[in-house]
């Protein structure tokens, strides 16, 4: 998504206290520490750990609003998320302020495109949608508001997928990052059926 959006940065956000599930299996500090291992070799990726050092519920909205506090009111600022996420933004805490604070860019992959699933989104959503919708070539001329979809590699990679792996004492290489992997194993995390 770096590239085909043409992003200089990409900051990796754990989620702290998150409102819409239960807190996640593994602390916030085993989180970030796994984030840090897999983007280690990517310079233009950076681990960012606003949420995980919040005590109240993270909301998406609210990060933004610092983010562009800090960056300034003309810096284009690009919310990146999958498909599945998008089609439910309209659950999600003052969603449509989002795109006065970002672009989102959503990333789908073979076989599912947004235009062929959103007329089953609910109608505000699916207008933001038809409004908004831009080329990657527009990011970089205003700071927030688009929304741009960009193809992805399908990978058949899931986190729960891994963590079933881990509890079930199945190998969990070429999955993720070796660093990754070596986290887990060596601090026994998702060794419990909670996927």
């Amino acid at each position: 998504m770096r590239e085909l959006a043409n992003l200089r940065q990409i900051r990796f956000i754990p989620t702290g206290t998150p409102p819409h599930r239960a807190a996640p299996q593994v602390s916030a500090t085993h989180r970030s520490a796994m984030v840090q291992l897999a983007i280690a070799d990517q310079p233009a990726f950076v681990l960012d750990e606003r949420e995980v050092r919040r005590a109240t519920p993270c909301y998406t909205v609210d990060t933004l609003r610092e983010l562009r506090a800090e960056l300034g009111a003309v810096q284009p600022l690009c919310l990146l998320m999958g498909g599945d996420a998008f089609l439910q933004l309209h659950t999600w805490h003052e969603w449509e302020q989002l795109f006065e604070l970002a672009h989102i860019v959503v990333g789908y992959r073979p076989g599912f495109t947004l235009e062929e699933r959103i007329h089953d989104a609910p109608g505000q959503l699916r207008d933001h949608y038809q409004r908004r919708l831009c080329t990657a070539d527009a990011l970089s001329q205003q700071p927030s508001g688009g929304i741009v979809e960009l193809p992805i590699p399908k990978l058949e990679i899931s986190a729960t997928d891994i963590r079933r792996r881990v509890a079930q004492h199945r190998t969990i290489r070429y999955l993720l990052p070796n660093a990754v992997a070596d986290y887990i194993h060596q601090h026994h995390l998702y060794t419990h059926a909670n996927y």
